[in-house]
């Protein structure tokens, strides 16, 4: 057998995600009034919120800004340990930028960026969400009460974002923080998109590269669900208040998930999954590589309408017009 490398097993999950909205307000309306999500704190400028199976106190943050796109993704170490190793990694990378003693929901937290420039954090105390008594469930294991608005989405599942150079961003990740590789997209071995995961996931962040190589955008940011029948439910309601619906509910090959894609008022688009995929037990799991010739109609869309361009093409913040050269 080839030589086995010792894995890295130091961060647990996805924590959190800050999205810029450049209408905070509309933006946070979406969320609670159709996503069925709860407001747990505001400050500043910065509206919190969570999905009613989420446990943590916040898993999003909404701050306003001038243009749509990422404020930040934070990772949760499995102890104060495995923090500081992997804070020493990095730093080892030079991508550091210093800790900061914490925000609404959680402690101190490393601050560093990707190769890319997209901002993120490793922290590990976090704050768990205190239910208020009208709030309080009597099934024990879950959080609060299913929410009794809109189609409610119920936990946080993975973070999508654009890059200048897909293979550097996905390497960082493996080597310095233990990421997996669990599916890539290549050209003629030229990486187009990774997705990865520090779990038994399929992916807790996935990169695909942007057409005109411009750094540090953000494709989607994705909530779950469970169950394929809420799709339908969410697209007919979204549909009947003219929230755009980019992909009706369709299912990925890549990752095999059953999924939709909507655009939320501040501009950012939001993936929901009706369900995750499969999972991966093994432990020497082989990537699947797929080729781009082959990804249109099986890689991003397994059964369903096709992918429209502008998928493989925009993020947020909107820069300048996109061009396909990998399709």
């Amino acid at each position: 057998m080839s030589e086995f490398k010792e894995p890295i097993f130091d961060l647990a999950q996805l924590a959190h995600v800050e999205l810029l909205s450049p209408k905070p307000e509309e933006s946070v309306e979406f969320f609670t009034r159709f996503l069925g999500m709860n407001i747990t704190a505001r400050e500043g400028q910065s509206v919190y919120l969570k999905a009613y199976e989420d446990t943590y106190q916040n898993t999003l943050k909404i701050t306003e800004s001038s243009d749509a796109g990422l404020g930040h993704v934070a990772w949760r170490a499995i102890s104060p340990q495995a923090l500081e190793r992997r804070v020493e990694a990095v730093k080892a990378t030079g991508l550091g930028k210093g800790w900061i003693e914490g925000d609404i929901g959680h402690g101190a937290a490393y601050q560093f960026t990707t190769p890319d420039g997209h901002p993120m954090e490793l922290l590990f105390d976090v704050d768990y969400y205190q239910p208020k008594v009208e709030e309080k469930t009597r099934l024990l294991n879950r959080n609060v009460k299913r929410p009794d608005r809109g189609v409610p989405v119920r936990r946080l599942d993975h973070i999508n974002l654009m890059t200048a150079d897909t293979a550097k961003n996905t390497d960082f990740l493996i080597d310095t923080l233990g990421f997996r590789l669990r599916e890539q997209i290549q050209d003629n071995g030229n990486v187009l998109g990774s997705w990865v995961s520090v779990s038994n996931l399929v992916h807790e962040i996935a990169f695909m590269q942007e057409p005109n190589r411009i750094p540090g955008k953000l494709h989607h940011l994705c909530y779950w669900y469970g169950i394929p029948q809420n799709l339908y439910d969410i697209a007919d309601l979204l549909k009947d208040n003219d929230i755009f619906i980019e992909v009706p509910p369709n299912k990925h090959g890549i990752s095999q998930a059953f999924c939709m894609y909507v655009h939320e008022p501040g501009g950012n688009r939001i993936e929901l999954f009706g369900d995750a995929g499969y999972i991966i037990t093994d432990p020497t799991w082989k990537p699947v590589i797929w080729e781009m010739k082959d990804t249109p109609g099986y890689g991003d869309t397994w059964i369903g309408t096709e992918f429209p361009e502008s998928w493989w093409t925009q993020g947020t913040p909107v820069t300048v017009p996109a061009i396909v050269e990998s399709k």
